[in-house]
């Protein structure tokens, strides 16, 4: 478990914020699976009391108290009918994507259905 990132607070962090200097804007969003040299880890209280320099915005993203955020029902159930339709598909050879050893199975919107064929 992480701590916050603030002097003296040695309470668990839950939230990761990040500077973009081009856009003027501190982003607040929830805690990175990997610790960043450029950004900073805050608890939930110094995440909420959180302020940009004048002039800057404060972007905050949705699943900062800890928990993830809840998937949408309706990607939910996209992913589950391409991923059924592609699982009754018989002949179809999967075509490579970029040279990689990933290849597209099938999509529907603007999600995809991947196999990696690449060994390890």
């Amino acid at each position: 478990m992480r701590q916050c990132s603030r002097p003296g607070c040695p309470r668990p962090a839950v939230a990761t914020l990040t500077y973009v200097y081009a856009e003027s804007s501190a982003v607040l969003g929830p805690l990175s699976p990997d610790r960043d040299p450029g950004a900073y880890d805050l608890c939930a209280d110094h995440s909420e009391v959180l302020t940009a320099p004048r002039g800057w915005e404060v972007v905050r993203l949705p699943g900062i108290d800890g928990a993830a955020p809840e998937p949408d029902e309706d990607d939910l159930m996209a992913l589950a009918r391409a991923v059924r339709e592609i699982g009754m598909l018989e002949d179809e050879v999967p075509a490579p994507v970029d040279n990689s050893s990933v290849r597209v199975l099938g999509r529907r919107g603007h999600l995809s259905v991947i196999a990696d064929s690449g060994q390890r």
